[in-house]
């Protein structure tokens, strides 16, 4: 079953939700034109947050570390989507090469990478795992929690391909995010990488994402005849940060000020009492660091050392110089009296499941991705993108079908996102 819900504010969301429901055959006819015109990411994960009044997604992952956390009966839909996806780029499928993060220590993480060493097997293909950790000198196992194992082994590159010793490829999957940059190793080589190098953190920008989300939102929001805010969170940029030494106050504080305007308009238009607020994180980044709450321009102005230290560096110690500053969403879903975030899963353009983000101690208004979290997956009845249009909103899977649409809007911003990536425009 569904896990309990406690969600406030619904009118506005339940109105959204019947217009999605209403529009499902517009909706999938739709997407279905869009994927004809851009290429669906190999794999992505979309963080949502459903304020009651609104529901719209505050981060879209290319590299996602949590295919562990997905509810086992949804394997077989895995395994369905990701032959879809391999077969698009490697046709005789004669081997992945999975690369995962270096962060050995983190034994969860590693139990994902097994479950997407297991998805692809299921799939079909021929797969093993290449870590970049010098460290990493011969195959190499290690034992996870859960009591299954995986093998880490040494990369090699001979010209211009990459393998290990007695595997060639076809194709390279990065579970990697590469914040500290692209390796030398995987530079200029033969095989397709997906997602691709150039959407690596090192590169990648989330402004860049959200502005291609903007402009899928408006055509799918016209589509509908809906207010797009409904489904889009508000933002601004601001560069050349220095936390550390207090650089570029006036201009976050002032960017900050101006998103908390609009937002102020928004919720007298659709009568929200709540108090707006922003979040501030690092345009570049993930693992929930270099994130902090803003209620209020005036709070940006005098960060204490505590504050400038965790907003100054985010994973692999890269200083934070550029900022997103981003309407925030509140959270009303609840799990047994704990704060929730809807955390939907996708291979190829298929919705393949997802979890529920949740944390004790933290606020409706606050970030979830920190230490103390845990997921519950979601427990689909039946599969999320086959919702009942005679039954209500709340009823399942119809919620979870409004995630899916939501989520995969993200995808396809985030397709054009690579897209620009990939072909970036030439200098004058």
């Amino acid at each position: 079953m569904v896990p309990h819900l406690t969600t406030a504010l619904t009118g506005p969301l339940h109105e959204l939700e019947r217009r999605f429901l209403s529009a499902m055959p517009t909706i999938e006819h739709w997407f279905r034109t869009q994927w004809l015109e851009h290429a669906v990411p190999f794999y992505a994960s979309v963080d949502l947050r459903n304020s009651g009044f609104k529901l719209a997604p505050v981060d879209t992952n290319l590299f996602p570390g949590g295919f562990n956390n997905l509810n086992p009966e949804f394997l077989p839909l895995c395994v369905l989507a990701m032959q879809s996806a391999v077969e698009k780029i490697c046709p005789e499928a004669r081997g992945v090469l999975l690369i995962p993060e270096n962060h050995t220590r983190n034994l969860f993480y590693l139990q994902n990478v097994a479950q997407i060493e297991l998805i692809l097997k299921q799939a079909g293909m021929r797969v093993r795992i290449g870590s970049l950790l010098p460290e990493i000198t011969r195959p190499t196992q290690i034992e996870l929690p859960n009591g299954n194992a995986l093998t880490l082994e040494p990369l090699e590159r001979k010209g211009n391909r990459i393998g290990l010793a007695d595997f060639d490829p076809c194709v390279v999957l990065l579970n990697n995010d590469l914040s500290g940059g692209a390796p030398e190793i995987l530079k200029n080589i033969e095989q397709p990488v997906y997602p691709p190098l150039e959407v690596g953190w090192y590169a990648r920008r989330k402004s860049h994402h959200f502005a291609a989300y903007d402009r899928i939102t408006e055509m799918f929001a016209q589509m509908l005849e809906i207010d797009p805010w409904l489904i889009n969170p508000c933002f601004a940029t601001c560069d050349q940060i220095n936390f550390q030494e207090r650089v570029g106050e006036e201009c976050l504080a002032g960017q900050v000020d101006a998103v908390l305007q609009k937002i102020r308009v928004k919720y007298a238009e659709y009568g929200v009492k709540n108090e707006p607020f922003v979040i501030v994180k690092a345009d570049a980044g993930t693992y929930g660091m270099g994130i902090m709450t803003v209620k209020d321009a005036s709070e940006i102005v005098g960060l204490n050392r505590k504050q400038r230290n965790k907003m100054a560096v985010v994973k692999e110690g890269v200083t934070v110089t550029d900022v997103l500053i981003q309407e925030g969403v509140y959270t009303f879903e609840q799990i047994n009296e704990a704060v929730a975030e809807p955390v939907v899963y996708m291979v190829d353009h298929y919705v393949v499941g997802g979890f529920y983000r949740v944390h004790t101690t933290r606020g409706v208004d606050e970030n979830l991705n920190a230490p103390g979290m845990h997921f519950m997956p979601l427990a689909f009845e039946t599969h999320c993108t086959l919702p009942n249009p005679k039954r209500g909103p709340d009823d399942t899977p119809n919620r979870f079908y409004a995630y899916g649409v939501v989520a995969r809007l993200a995808l396809l911003a985030a397709s054009l996102e690579i897209e620009a990536a990939e072909n970036p425009p030439e200098n004058p």
